[in-house]
């Protein structure tokens, strides 16, 4: 199935919350929810298969939540639910564990065990948005009784490992809606790789990670530590090898299965983010070489050149032709008022 996404304004309002609710039963496992927005609730639900994982996105008002023995003896998907919380404040609670989560939050709790959740809403907090990653629990590579350390305990994602998957998440529901079935499959083993990667770097148990897992995390970090750093003029694949300690030959060996280089990969970000900036009103007194210098193409020759073979004009080419095209744009609706009044000025000549 590819992605799917519903909003409750499309629904007549008697009918909304009780339809959220069955939403999200067939999409996580069957809970109990209560909330006092029923009567207006508003809210939305979006579902996407990557292979054996599944993604879920929500935003909701407040309400409560509650999975119970008598829930979970009728229906258990065993799965691990990793949320990311994007907007708003809960509470949630799963054996001894209870934890408050603000956005930028991780927390993650079993369907095979009660559950208990309270979200917020209110003009300070606003309503609730969040990315859930559902893990087979039999997918999971870490053993149980460590992971249970980690249930219902917020782990931050701003920083470290936590934003790098973050970040990946936040990308694969934003492409949602154009991948194919190959492409889903694929980000569905790379999802797996990178959470089993989060998960046993706060637990501190990287041996029980297989290969692959330890290498699709090191690589995201890279990722990420490549955009962080365009702007350095020191940015090489030796410094980035230095930088997450490890051989430049594995660095190359890491980027083996991509279509370009580490050293094109820097290349062609600086490039993108000075194609940006050429079209940015904001920067357009900033001399082009200036641009290239702020994201590491100081040299103004190199960095002509280097723009022209991969866009196939100059950035100067790029600059003007981005604001002749916003020109148009802006005088659009102006140009054919004009076209009018002219044609009805010589209406009334005319007619006078």
């Amino acid at each position: 199935m590819a992605f799917t996404e519903f909003d409750t304004a499309e629904l007549p309002a008697e009918y909304r919350f009780d339809w959220w609710r069955e939403v999200v039963a067939r999409g996580v496992a069957p809970t109990r929810i209560t909330s006092d927005h029923a009567a207006d609730f508003a809210g939305s639900a979006g579902s996407l298969d990557l292979g054996r994982l599944q993604v879920t996105t929500m935003s909701f008002p407040g309400l409560r939540s509650e999975r119970t023995a008598g829930l979970i003896s009728r229906s258990d998907p065993e799965t691990y639910e990793l949320t990311l919380i994007l907007a708003g404040a809960m509470v949630v609670g799963q054996g001894r564990n209870e934890t408050r989560l603000r956005a930028g939050d991780f927390a993650m709790w079993t369907s095979s065990r009660p559950y208990s959740g309270h979200a917020e809403s209110g003009p300070v907090t606003g309503d609730s948005r969040a990315i859930i990653l559902h893990l087979p629990r039999a997918l999971v590579p870490l053993p149980e009784a460590k992971i249970d350390q980690l249930l219902a305990v917020g782990i931050p994602a701003r920083s470290g490992t936590g934003r790098v998957l973050a970040q990946f998440l936040g990308s694969v529901v934003e492409e949602a809606a154009v991948l194919d079935a190959t492409e889903r499959e694929r980000l569905g083993g790379t999802s797996l790789d990178l959470t089993t990667g989060f998960l046993a770097h706060h637990l501190d148990a990287q041996e029980y990670l297989p290969p692959e897992a330890r290498h699709a995390m090191l690589l995201a970090r890279v990722d990420t530590f490549l955009r962080d750093n365009l702007s350095d003029t020191r940015l090489t694949p030796r410094a980035v090898a230095a930088q997450h300690h490890i051989s430049v030959r594995l660095l190359h060996h890491l980027f083996r299965g991509r279509d370009e280089s580490v050293a094109a990969t820097i290349r062609r970000l600086r490039l993108e983010r000075c194609r940006a900036d050429l079209a940015d009103p904001r920067l357009r007194a900033m001399p082009v070489q200036d641009i290239g210098a702020r994201w590491g193409l100081v040299d103004a020759a190199t960095f002509s050149r280097l723009f022209r073979t991969t866009f196939e004009v100059t950035p100067g080419e790029y600059r003007r032709a981005s604001r002749m095209k916003a020109a148009l744009l802006d005088d659009d609706g102006g140009g054919r008022t004009q076209q009018c009044c002219g044609q009805c000025e010589t209406r009334r000549r005319s007619e006078g």
